[in-house]
C-alpha cells in the first residue's frame, strides 16, 4: 500500500508539471506571435510614414518657388485672381 501511495504521488507530481509546463510554453509562444503582429504593423506603419514625409518634404520644397506656389494654390484651392474667373472641369 505504502508503495502504491508514493507510485502515485510521483506521478501526480510529474503530470502536474508537465501540464504546467505546457501552459506556461504555449502562453508564452501566443504571446510571442502577438508581439511579432505588433512589430509587423509598426514596420509597415513606418514606412508609410516614412514615404509621406518625403513626400510632404518634396511639396514643401517645391512651395518656396513663387511660380509653383501659384500653380498649387489655383488648383487645389481654386484661387483666382480679381479680373478673372476659374471654371472646374470634372472628369
Amino acid at each position: 500500500m505504502k508503495i502504491q501511495f508514493g507510485r502515485r504521488f510521483w506521478i501526480v507530481a510529474t503530470a502536474a508539471i508537465v501540464v504546467f509546463t505546457v501552459f506556461m510554453v504555449g502562453r508564452n509562444a501566443l504571446h510571442a506571435v502577438k508581439i511579432k503582429r505588433q512589430i509587423n504593423q509598426l514596420t509597415r506603419e513606418q514606412a508609410y510614414y516614412s514615404g509621406k514625409i518625403e513626400q510632404d518634404s518634396t511639396l514643401l520644397e517645391r512651395l518656396r518657388y513663387d511660380d509653383f506656389l501659384e500653380e498649387y494654390a489655383r488648383e487645389n484651392y481654386h484661387m483666382q485672381r480679381r479680373d478673372e474667373h476659374v471654371y472646374i472641369l470634372k472628369e
